[in-house]
């Protein structure tokens, strides 16, 4: 395990798990910059917001991938509001091991979906390290030229014929499943549209992009990839309204 994916494990670990506003001074960077739409920029607004969980607060994480500074976490967060959320979380960890910057987006969690999976689950475990740089290209490849481009005639060059597990909660399995609910997403005035692919983390056969676009409004497009044998085969994403106003002057991206 990389030290920066153990640092934000055990920092995340002592401050949503156990809840304890000292783990700010032992883990985050004075000069800590904050993406999320939940908290003003620097460690004392983290604190503050560590202290302000009820006790029904409690974090339940899926999968983490690590990719040099950058770890993402997927999960969902019981407590911070009436509903469940489902969310992905990217800390970037500093050379003193600290944690220096976090982007996050957070979506309701749905019980019943089209392809009746769930928002988190499927496979977690890394088990591919040795294919991280081939699924790095393969999916910044299909970011480019499928989301931003709008490219779908080389869909299934990335994206497997056989097995395409989905997790949208709107989309069913496979790319017929897909099609179906971009088609119902159209006749409702919500174009996937993809402007530009901010990141691409990956580790084994999971790939994280974080993009920003259009899906009826302005979007965070948090997407999730699982790549086997060359060809994408499985799909988790939050897709999170960009808020008109932020409690810091950092963006969302």
């Amino acid at each position: 395990m990389s030290n920066a994916k153990n640092t934000v494990l055990q920092a995340t670990a002592e401050l949503f798990g156990d809840k304890d506003p000292s783990a700010v001074d032992r883990w985050v960077a004075a000069n800590y910059k904050q993406h999320s739409a939940l908290a003003a920029d620097g460690p004392e607004a983290l604190r503050a917001l560590v202290t302000g969980l009820g006790e029904d607060f409690r974090y339940e994480g899926a999968r983490v991938i690590a990719d040099g500074d950058l770890v993402a976490l997927h999960g969902t967060y019981h407590g911070f509001g009436p509903d469940p959320l489902v969310g992905f979380d990217v800390f970037r960890v500093d050379a003193e091991g600290k944690l220096a910057e976090h982007w996050d987006a957070l979506t309701p969690q749905v019980e019943d979906t089209a392809s009746g999976r769930s928002q988190t689950d499927g496979p977690a475990a890394v088990t591919e390290t040795d294919t991280t740089d081939a699924n790095r290209a393969l999916v910044s490849e299909f970011a480019e030229k499928v989301l931003v481009g709008a490219d779908y005639s080389v869909l299934t060059d990335y994206i497997s014929t056989a097995t395409y597990h989905q997790h949208n909660t709107e989309a069913a399995d496979g790319l017929d499943g897909f099609g179906a609910a971009a088609a119902a997403w159209a006749d409702q005035g919500k174009l996937l549209v993809y402007k530009k692919v901010h990141k691409v983390i990956a580790e084994g056969e999971f790939v994280l992009t974080q993009s920003e676009g259009e899906f009826g409004a302005p979007v965070a497009y948090y997407d999730l990839f699982r790549v086997s044998d060359g060809k994408i085969v499985e799909h988790w994403d939050v897709i999170t309204p960009v808020p008109a106003e932020l409690p810091h002057a950092n963006g969302l991206f």
